[in-house]
């Protein structure tokens, strides 16, 4: 599913999006599209010199702004019609033959008085008709959702694009919902764009007040984590003006935007034999520049019972390796790699805080590393500088002095 507003058709962008719809579409991808028409609607409103109302960020709709409600969306409605249409040679639109369906599918009422305001003819989704959608979407159809409902009793109710969205994006459990929004995401405070967020997550950056995001952009928010809590695997907050944005967010790993999901998209598991060649790759680099000990795909092989892995996409992103030392009730933290792309993104404190709670689990009482270049992190956690001689007396017998690693040791 693809929201996107107005703003779509007044900047001229919805015929590039086109190309790539089209493309989805030819590859099976069923399509459902909702459109907003913001801007339209204000600009019949000025039209006519009537007052623009918002009242908590929502429209007041009297009889006048329906009246440009049901004339802009109209509109709207009937321009993506015609760019869907197109099937112009020498284009990525030759001989596409783009089928798309719009219609009553959306029922709602009236939102009625809230705090003492009358929206009157403002409205929210009561449901979505899923069976006639999901007929058309297994003939290969694109259905297109527009911002008005329609009540049983022949009502019709100016709705929001993210209530639209939120609404179908449950009842039809789609697979996704995408946002083509006015920023690249969502941005950290230092302005860099976050592109993977957890509903915990968010929920901490909200109660911290570390979340600061334009309206819209608050609105799309809000409906991706009401759509993951209702099951709807993954929500993408994408730049609309990024020509391409929506096959690269969906086809590369990483994406360009803000992905929101209910749990992590990554997995944390124990390494199996098949990770072995995705372990290579990651600690190679590190290998080469002297961080990490050099370890043989042999070596690996015949310890990888130790490892931890995170994996994202397929791709081996981040791994560690617990040794114990049964006897001593010690155990060694090993062989701690982040893929540069994913480094200060959170992914070492999650891995290694999930290391140390299998330490204890595993009934050890200390936990030590050796290191070359990360010495100030691991006192970050609690380590204390120690001597060769306070290790196991196996793992001093393995203690390679022309590394002269330093050791340090954390009572847990």
């Amino acid at each position: 599913m693809i929201a996107f507003g107005g703003e779509m058709l007044t900047d001229a962008q919805f015929a590039p999006l086109v190309h790539d719809l089209a493309l989805l579409n030819s590859l099976g991808v069923r399509l459902v599209l909702v459109h907003g028409a913001r801007p339209q609607i204000e600009a019949k409103l000025n039209e006519r010199n009537a007052a623009i109302n918002y009242v908590h960020g929502r429209r007041l709709t009297d009889d006048t702004a329906l009246t440009c409600v049901k004339e802009a969306t109209g509109t709207v409605r009937i321009e993506i019609e015609a760019l869907l249409s197109m099937g112009v040679s020498n284009t990525p639109m030759d001989s596409a033959d783009i089928r798309v369906v719009s219609g009553n599918y959306v029922i709602a009422q009236p939102l009625g008085v809230r705090d003492g305001v009358d929206y009157l003819h403002t409205g929210e989704v009561r449901r979505i008709n899923d069976m006639s959608i999901h007929g058309h979407l297994d003939e290969g159809t694109i259905v297109l959702l527009s911002p008005i409902g329609y009540s049983p009793t022949g009502e019709v109710f100016n709705l929001t694009v993210q209530d639209v969205a939120t609404a179908a994006a449950i009842q039809l459990q789609a697979d996704k919902l995408i946002y083509l929004v006015d920023s690249d995401g969502i941005l950290d405070q230092e302005q860099k764009l976050i592109r993977e967020l957890t509903l915990a997550q968010i929920e901490t950056m909200q109660r911290e007040q570390t979340l600061s995001l334009p309206e819209e952009s608050e609105k799309c928010l809000d409906s991706a984590m009401e759509v993951c809590r209702a099951g709807v695997p993954r929500t993408h907050l994408v730049n609309r003006h990024t020509d391409g944005g929506i096959l690269l967010e969906l086809f590369t790993r990483d994406g360009l935007g803000t992905l929101i999901t209910a749990e992590s998209f990554d997995d944390m598991r124990q390494a199996a034999i098949d990770d072995v060649g995705g372990l290579l790759e990651l600690i190679s680099p590190l290998e080469e520049k002297g961080i990490l000990v050099r370890r043989s795909r042999e070596w690996l092989e015949m310890e990888i019972d130790h490892f931890t892995v995170v994996e994202r996409d397929g791709m081996i992103i981040a791994c560690a390796a617990l040794y114990p030392f049964a006897e001593e009730k010690i155990g060694e933290l090993a062989c701690l790699a982040i893929h540069p792309d994913y480094q200060k993104q959170g992914r070492g404190e999650s891995l290694y805080h999930y290391i140390e709670k299998l330490a204890r689990q595993t009934g050890l009482q200390k936990l030590f590393v050796l290191t070359t270049h990360t010495a100030h992190w691991f006192q970050e956690k609690g380590y204390q500088m120690a001597d060769i001689k306070d290790l196991p007396v196996q793992r001093q017998a393995m203690y390679n002095y022309q590394r002269n690693s330093k050791v340090f040791i954390k009572t847990l």
